[in-house]
């Protein structure tokens, strides 16, 4: 089978460096830094252990 002009696993090496490239765009835009201490939909607290696993993501 003719390969056209790229060679084999070239659009599969794309495809995995297009992906990566949109994890690292998404990772980037997590929220860092204080977490709130509230709810901002009902005002319920949030538990202390809750808002340090989330700075931590």
């Amino acid at each position: 089978m003719a390969g056209g002009w790229s060679r084999d696993g070239a659009v599969q090496e794309q495809i995995d460096a297009s992906v990566e490239d949109e994890i690292q765009r998404a990772r980037s835009q997590l929220a860092k830094g204080e977490s709130a201490e509230e709810c901002d939909e009902c005002g319920a607290p949030i538990p202390e252990a809750r808002r340090k696993d989330s700075q931590l993501r």
